[in-house]
């Protein structure tokens, strides 16, 4: 009758244990009170893992096959579930809040109240009830116990008598036993060790995650069961952690010391019925800005300004120490701010207290006492000041200190005069530095080194080419196509109704354009326009602004900082030199005075006026050399004796020209000669553009009318017309009469970048347009327009007869049977070989179907119209 209940106790106790998986340990204790072969078969027939349990044999041995398994029971926390969640608007700035320092240590959550840690025991461990014991015997005989600690602190190994072992350190259990045998059995030795650590129950109160009693390990301590609680809540204190026991405070531990030292001297170890208890936070203290952990940090009693610095961990390198900004909250009644000097936190006066809020701010980003290098140098930025320093001392070797482009003549320094930050401007040469003269530099003082070049594409081509290897030009050329399919790849996206031939046209020529558009990076127009805006803006009444202007045959022409005492010549090189066009005998100068009133000197070039000091607002202008042109290139090709380029001066002829190529060949034709000049280009250009959109507003009120003749055109339509349009190339054509021209009847002055071309004698005359067959015939003498047209098998239904017209071989235009229009003095409207007949297209022509289909409505309309009228 007992076993039968013993077993229906056990079958509810393994039901529990499949239902939750979380069984007492009184309900694990009772079932290792059984014999082996029932705890195996009670496992068997429940489907259990026996070694999750630690079964123990007979009369309190344990099966030593058991192992326990290290299994996690801290988990972190499931905020979603502890926080409803909140919908914010996605524009909302988002403002980072400082937390405490060391919640998140412990912001951990337990699954389970057993002791899963397996550790192994100290020699100093206390021996208590629950213990097992493993005793290994070895000698004459050998045999293996595994024991549990009674309830009366006795352990009992089988065939030896009792022995009480609780309250026993670990080391001195492993003596006694080890005597005992060698007393009572002689012959044998015993190993002995600790096989399963008993469970204690702590209770965790307070402000923490989740108070409560837990089963512990043995071993554990105060940290493990603030762990095992799930950690801290917001408002507990990490610095006063306390441990009572028997009513009493065994311990108070202060988390920080073991987060900020390693110091774990007051995690004491638990024992049996030890209460953790875990108060309020006590005064706190924000900290933020520029040091190592910003946090929120509890403070104790008595701490100093030296120790917090300890909790946040020191301040940054860039932080400002001087005075660090505290704010405070005095009697709970007002505001108040706090200057601190944090340099030495030691010998600082300043006392943390609860509600302070600290900010450290970073040291500001402008260098005191220091030299600053800008523009075209090789190692720019801030270098030490000392007294006595010189610009030589900065700048000792042109090739080392500066960049290639570097502009020798022109150099300023721009230096602070009050603490206002009004600056005057110092101009100096830095070929005269490098030759000995000295230029002193004082604190603060800005160093501009300009370049030779103002526009950026003329200094990369210039600079790129001169040191470099084949490998090294054709990587940057790879680079540069790289970077020109980039651009296209960017048109790509952003350009709209255009296709990714189309938009690839000429995508290297706007690059480029667009490249010699921008200014080189150290140009006087980059580096100087800062400094300009500042002197016009510090300029007042009294004080005029110090800039002057360089016009004229100058490289540079501009406007320049007016340096102290500066000299028309020191003027002169700022604009970087005179050009070879400059009139050299005299210049003008154009004064402001300060009453208003504007004079205009005419000075000679001499060393007197070249030292002639400038004044403010002062526009010195260099006048061109009169008759003075540049050099003119003209292009001869085709049929021509010596063709090539030539090179001519203003108000050469045509005419000239050829004799100098040594005339025409004989098989030169001079009727179709043609001449194209780059300004009749430029305008041709000018009126595309102007003639598509003209045509593309004509396109888009078209497109919105409703006629009976035309038809609406689609935008696809349209765009391709202006696709087609944009695609035009200007020629640039000047027709001219060669033959008249070499009979000196008339002549052509040339221009820069004419180009002629003289092709060889005609045989043809060419027909085009609306024929049935448009094509080249042998030209024959005799042979009429209308012959001509009936070769080419005659002209089309939409041709227009009265329209048709001749472009002869210079490119002049004639209407035959009618009078000539752009046709030379002795031409008839006959036509001669080269000639070019164009048949054009009649606009109103209308094909049959559109026709009867047009006349049908019509007659519909005025049917519908007569019906009316009679019915009246």
């Amino acid at each position: 009758m007992f076993l039968k209940r013993f077993f229906a106790l056990m079958t509810l106790v393994f039901s529990s244990i499949i239902l939750a998986f979380n069984p007492t340990p009184e309900q694990i204790a009772q079932f290792k009170k059984l014999p082996e072969e029932q705890q195996q078969a009670l496992a068997k027939q429940y489907g259990v893992d026996i070694s999750t349990l630690g079964s123990a044999t007979t009369s309190g041995a344990v099966n030593p096959q058991t192992k326990k398994e290290n299994i996690n029971s801290i988990l972190p926390r499931d905020i979603e579930r502890e926080e409803e969640e909140v919908v914010e608007d996605p524009l909302k700035p988002k403002v980072e809040e400082l937390e405490p320092f060391g919640y998140d240590l412990f912001s951990g959550e337990p699954t389970t109240f057993a002791p899963t840690e397996a550790v192994s025991a100290p020699q100093g461990y206390i021996i208590g009830v629950g213990d097992v014991i493993s005793v290994n015997l070895y000698g004459k005989e050998s045999h293996s116990h595994r024991v549990i600690v009674d309830g009366e602190g006795m352990l009992s190994i089988p065939d030896y008598s009792p022995v009480s072992v609780a309250g026993l350190t670990y080391s001195e259990l492993k003596k006694l036993l080890q005597e005992k045998i060698k007393r009572e059995a002689i012959g044998l030795n015993a190993y002995v060790s600790l096989a399963e650590l008993r469970s204690i129950r702590v209770m965790v109160v307070g402000e923490a995650y989740k108070p409560g009693s837990y089963v512990l390990s043995p071993l554990s301590t105060v940290t493990h069961a603030l762990f095992a609680s799930g950690g801290l809540s917001d408002i507990a204190s990490l610095r006063r952690v306390q441990v009572k026991r028997d009513g009493n405070v065994a311990a108070e531990l202060d988390l920080y010391d073991l987060l900020l030292r390693g110091d774990s001297a007051g995690d004491i170890t638990l024992r049996d019925g030890d209460v953790v208890f875990v108060p309020s936070v006590g005064p706190q203290v924000k900290v933020e800005g520029m040091v190592r952990r910003a946090a929120i940090f509890e403070l104790k009693n008595g701490e100093s300004a030296q120790e917090l610095k300890q909790m946040f961990g020191g301040f940054k390198a860039e932080a400002y120490l001087k005075k660090v900004q505290v704010n405070r909250v005095v009697d709970n009644a007002v505001s108040s701010a706090l200057s601190v000097d944090y340099r030495n936190a030691s010998e600082t006066t300043y006392v943390p207290q609860g509600g302070d809020h600290i900010k450290v701010m970073p040291v500001g980003e402008t260098i005191v006492d220091s030299i600053t290098l800008i523009g075209a140098v090789t190692r720019p930025g801030h270098y030490q000041w000392k007294d006595g320093i010189s610009v030589d001392q900065i700048l000792t070797n042109l090739k080392t200190d500066l960049l290639p482009q570097a502009d020798l003549e022109y150099a300023i320094i721009v230096r602070e005069r009050d603490q206002l930050s009004n600056i005057d401007v110092l101009q100096f040469s830095i070929n005269d530095v490098l030759t000995g003269k000295k230029v002193m530099l004082q604190k603060n003082d800005k160093l501009f080194i300009f370049s030779r070049f103002s526009s950026a594409l003329e200094e990369e081509e210039v600079l790129v080419n001169l040191a470099l290897t084949a490998e090294q030009k054709s990587l940057q050329e790879k680079v540069k196509l790289w970077h020109l399919y980039e651009h296209s790849q960017f048109e790509q996206k952003v350009l709209f109704g255009l296709s990714l031939d189309e938009k690839s046209v000429g995508i290297k020529e706007r690059y480029l354009e667009k490249k010699a558009a921008g200014l080189a990076p150290f140009s006087r127009e980059q580096l100087l326009a800062p400094i300009n805006l500042k002197l016009q803006q510090q300029a007042s009444v009294g004080s005029q602004v110090a800039t002057f202007e360089v016009l004229g045959k100058v490289k540079f022409p501009g406007i320049y900082p007016l340096a102290e005492n500066a000299t028309i010549e020191d003027a002169i090189d700022a604009a970087g030199g005179l050009l070879e066009s400059a009139y050299a005998e005299y210049f003008e100068l154009t004064r402001y005075a300060e009453t208003g009133e504007i004079s205009n000197l005419r000075l000679d070039w001499n060393a007197e006026t070249a030292e002639e000091r400038l004044q403010s607002r002062d526009t010195v202008n260099i006048l061109t050399k009169p008759n003075w042109q540049e050099s003119y290139r003209v292009s001869l090709q085709g049929e021509v004796n010596f063709p090539g380029t030539y090179s001519v001066k203003r108000g050469d002829t045509l005419h000239s020209l050829i004799q100098r190529a040594g005339g025409l060949t004989g098989f030169a034709e001079p009727k179709a000669a043609i001449l194209t000049r780059e300004s009749l280009k430029e305008q041709e250009e000018k009126q595309i553009e102007t003639l598509s959109e003209n045509l593309r507003k004509d396109l888009a009120a078209r497109s919105m009318q409703k006629s009976v003749s035309s038809a609406s055109l689609s935008y696809s339509d349209m765009n391709k017309i202006m696709a087609d349009l944009s695609k035009v190339e200007a020629v640039g054509r000047l027709v001219i009469d060669l033959p008249r021209i070499l009979s000196k009847m008339e002549d052509v002055v040339l221009q820069d970048g004419d180009t002629l071309y003289v092709p060889v004698l005609q045989d043809s005359i060419s027909i085009i347009g609306e024929v049935n067959y448009p094509s080249a015939h042998l030209f024959r003498k005799g042979i009429s327009l209308d012959e001509y047209i009936d070769l080419s098998g005659g002209m089309k239904d939409r041709a227009e007869e009265d329209q048709i017209y001749i472009i002869k071989a210079n490119g002049s235009v004639v209407l035959p049977r009618k009078s000539s229009w752009f046709a030379v003095e002795d031409h008839q409207g006959g036509l001669e070989a080269g000639d070019t007949i164009v048949v054009p297209m009649d606009s109103s022509h209308m094909d049959n179907f559109t026709l009867w289909s047009t006349a049908t409505q019509i007659a519909y309309q005025l049917g519908i119209a007569l019906a009316a009228i009679t019915s009246l």
